[in-house]
């Protein structure tokens, strides 16, 4: 049986609402391969009208209270997986002590979506051109999974592992998202260069963090990439080439070509692969001299 959209079918399936988290994590449990946690829904469904996905039953978090709070917590800042990119936009502890993910939130999509889309359903869908994806990064974030009886902190870095993969077992879920607070000598910025403006996908993203030292030497970098790769990547080799050092013009430019060389790109409908690694070369270049 299908249920009828204006384009195309939605196959059909059953929508179960839990009114707890115990009760959510319960049911992936007992629903094993054929349940699937369902957030806003702005990338699932869509999967689902193509075909793409046929799950026997949708698991509708958004009644979770547990997983929609920001708040403060031992010198970190926790982030629920329910809580909206909008919501990003408007908390006042993100626009304080996370603005580089705010950045990410503003050009995330349009403002219908961002007002349906959660972070979590963000990072779990696991596109390589996640828009949160990269801020998180330079933040040093990690993902809290749950399952019925126990939890496990990973490394976001570790936890999309290629295009639509993560280490997300198949009766966990992404509860929240944590970050230590960056040091007040800290500065990040975003960029998203996509074909246009509003509700489209990176062509390419490039998030950078730098915190300086007393001598204004660059103490901690971090340079991270969507768009260039399988997955949202760090330039490692460029982070190891600034620390330590001055933020030279010429220093600059090194970490930049170091950055552009850590990308895995290919050749799609929105750019070239050579365009994606010129351009990689050009942001990091750009959004280090800001921070400098």
């Amino acid at each position: 049986m299908f249920l009828k959209t204006e384009d195309h079918m939605l196959p059909e399936f059953d929508l179960l609402t839990p009114k707890t988290l115990p009760e959510a994590l319960e049911m992936l449990a007992e629903g094993a391969s054929d349940v699937t946690p369902l957030a806003g829904g702005t990338g699932l469904l869509v999967d689902m009208r193509g075909g793409l996905r046929r799950p026997r039953a949708l698991v509708d978090l958004s009644g979770l209270g547990e997983l929609r709070a920001i708040h403060r917590e031992n010198g970190h800042v926790v982030a629920g997986a329910g809580v909206t990119i909008a919501e990003l936009l408007e908390h006042p502890l993100i626009a304080d002590k996370a603005p580089v993910l705010q950045q990410g939130a503003a050009v995330f999509a349009n403002p219908l979506v961002r007002n349906r889309a959660t972070l979590g359903g963000n990072l779990a869908y696991a596109s390589p051109a996640a828009d949160t994806a990269p801020p998180l990064l330079v933040l040093d974030a990690e993902v809290e999974l749950v399952r019925r009886g126990e939890s496990r902190r990973v490394p976001l870095e570790d936890f999309i592992t290629g295009v639509r993969q993560t280490a997300c077992c198949q009766d966990e879920l992404l509860a929240a998202i944590r970050w230590p607070v960056p040091s007040p000598r800290a500065a990040g910025v975003f960029r998203k260069l996509a074909l246009r403006k509003a509700d489209a996908i990176a062509v390419i993203s490039v998030a950078v963090m730098v915190e300086r030292d007393d001598d204004g030497r660059c103490a901690q970098a971090r340079i991270a990439l969507g768009a260039v790769a399988p997955t949202p990547i760090r330039a490692r080799a460029a982070e190891d080439l600034l620390r330590g050092q001055p933020l030279t013009p010429e220093t600059i430019a090194e970490a930049a070509r170091l950055a552009a060389g850590a990308t895995c790109c290919i050749d799609d409908v929105r750019a070239s692969a050579a365009y994606r690694q010129r351009v990689a070369d050009a942001l990091v270049r750009r959004l280090l001299a800001e921070v400098a």
